[in-house]
């Protein structure tokens, strides 16, 4: 059967991976990938797109989020005033019903980011033994395509073998876990803190040095240990690393540390904003900005990535893997708080926040998300992200492009933030404006590249038809919330800011090549200590929708 065509014809193509930037193409479309016209002159598309005037990047993609998985299937439950506040998506013909608020159901999820012209996200923190879940909630969030990174920063197995010096054995078990789990990528979380946290009442590591209890092994020995593993093992992606002492005054030192304790390794810094404080205690006299030593150091090291978690005033939900951090903040908002605790691999904590623009605390945090966008030299390593929900939602990203686009605009908002934020930080001073090029990569080609998705985040030939088209806009916030088509897979999902058609979407994960020896140790460890059985912890292929295995690399 002969191919069908779809053209985009005459718009201005933003595609920094192949050196496109504003320039008038036509993009042909076969088979969900872009493709080269037809040398065939009596090939007519069966549909043109015209495109003049607009404005045609690939399609976003969300590299660190929380959609999927059982913290936020409890942080769901857990807020119904915030989904009665919220706005209620109906059903159509071709839509489900969804309720919204700050962490939206699985099918306004779907329905709002396929909206947004994003069509691929990958949730940050899911525990092997929650990896079946998230499947299943990922089947149940359309339109885009989707996958998720594996907590091990404070797994026993891996301890154990950090503990014993056997870097194959902790190499085998990473591998087997990933494939076991159909995930992504490994995934450290304040690495041995969330187990100290276990172990003692309002329990923490101080820092990369303090010794975990029953394992005696250190953060530093879990983050070097894991980083060289996912190095041998050839991953797509990095160690995606979440650093001790999140939230808290003074932990710079402790983020830098951990840069440095990568070595030569690659790494991936999440939600930089979180650990970026000066100050010696939580009293607010102390508090301050640390961007400028943090990105000088990135921007010298190439090894390294970052994803911001940029904060943005209002009401929203906390949630992390991080249990200790989830206890501190339920203790500063004094609000409910749930704690989750995954036997032998990982932990949560959940709780309602709200950032005020006159807040000290909370105005500096919102001014140094912004300063590591515009201190990062190098835009493909640094990735547009709030950490949804955690810094706020995953739909403010538009108001993002706006403020690192219109620096008029950044100082009008930063006028009306608590007075003290202008002597504690540098962003008033920051006159970088960031170009549509530069957006195209922090929102699409610099993760599709972080990740190593090689089809994804571009449109060259042969390049997943991911695709969005935006209406040009003096305010960028309007140009960026709602594009004029979206094209997922081939398929126009949405035009006009209707959605004209619902796909699942693909779940990305990794199968990585492993030593299959261990698995009787792995298998032995099992049946010694966890309360499922051996068989049926991995999740098998056919379990899920519809899949793609991403290549190692190298």
């Amino acid at each position: 059967m002969a191919s069908e065509y779809t053209k985009i014809s005459g718009g201005t193509v933003y595609d920094p991976a192949n050196g496109i930037d504003g320039l008038v193409r036509d993009l042909w479309i076969a088979d969900g990938k872009i493709v080269e016209p037809p040398t065939d002159p009596s090939i007519r598309p069966t549909k043109v797109i015209d495109a003049s005037g607009l404005v045609v990047m690939p399609g976003g993609i969300d590299m660190h989020c929380h959609i999927a998985g059982p913290k936020v299937n409890v942080a769901r439950k857990m807020r119904p005033e915030d989904k009665r506040k919220g706005e209620q998506i109906h059903r159509t013909n071709i839509t489900h019903s969804g309720t919204m608020g700050s962490v939206p159901s699985t099918f306004a999820t779907g329905y709002k980011y396929i909206g947004m012209g994003y069509t691929t996200a990958f949730d940050a923190a899911i525990p092997p033994l929650g990896a079946r879940h998230a499947h299943e909630e990922f089947e149940d969030t359309p339109c885009i395509d989707k996958g998720f990174y594996v907590l091990m920063g404070n797994n026993h197995y891996v301890m154990q073998s950090l503990q014993r010096n056997e870097p194959e054995r902790l190499k085998a078990f990473i591998g087997w876990l990933l494939a076991a789990t159909k995930g992504f990528a490994p995934k450290l979380v304040n690495p041995g803190g969330v187990e100290v946290w276990k172990s003692h009442q309002a329990g923490n590591v101080s820092g990369l040095h303090q010794k975990v209890d029953h394992f005696d092994v250190t953060p530093l020995q879990i983050i070097q240990g894991v980083a060289r593993a996912a190095d041998e093992l050839k991953l797509p992606h990095s160690v995606h690393i979440h650093c001790n002492n999140l939230g808290m005054p003074g932990n710079w030192t402790t983020t830098l540390e951990t840069m440095k304790a990568l070595e030569s390794h690659r790494g991936h810094i999440t939600h930089a904003q979180f650990h970026s404080y000066g100050g010696g205690d939580a009293d607010e006299n102390t508090f301050n900005s640390k961007v400028v030593p943090l990105a000088d150091y990135v921007n010298s090291h190439p090894n390294l990535t970052i994803d911001v978690g940029q904060v943005l005033f209002g009401e929203t939900t906390s949630m992390t893997g991080d249990g200790p951090l989830g206890y501190y903040l339920s203790k500063v908002y004094g609000g409910k708080w749930f704690s989750g605790d995954t036997e032998m691999e990982s932990g949560c904590g959940i709780t309602p926040i709200k950032y005020k623009n006159k807040s000290l605390v909370h105005a500096l945090q919102w001014a140094i998300g912004l300063e590591w966008y515009l201190l990062v030299t190098d835009p493909w390593r640094v990735v547009m992200s709030t950490d949804h929900p955690n810094g706020g939602s995953f739909l403010a990203y538009p108001q993002i492009i706006r403020l690192l686009m219109d620096r008029t605009y950044r100082q009008d908002i930063l006028k009306a933030c608590h007075p003290l934020v202008r002597e504690r930080s540098i962003l008033f001073d920051l006159t970088r404006e960031y170009t549509l090029n530069e957006i195209a990569i922090i929102t699409r080609a610099g993760p599709a590249r972080i990740l190593g998705l090689k089809h994804k985040g571009h449109l060259g030939l042969g390049a997943d038809a991911d695709i969005t088209i935006y209406t040009p806009h003096e305010n960028k916030e309007i140009m960026f919330e709602l594009p004029r088509t979206v094209i997922k897979s081939g398929h126009i999902l949405v035009d006009q800011g209707e959605i004209r058609e619902v796909l699942t979407g693909k779940t990305l994960h990794v199968d990585p090549g492993y030593d299959q020896d261990m698995e009787q140790d792995i298998q032995d460890w099992f049946e010694k200590y966890y309360s499922i059985q051996w068989r049926n912890y991995p999740v098998d292929l056919s379990y899920l929708h519809e899949s793609e295995i991403v290549p190692t690399v190298g």
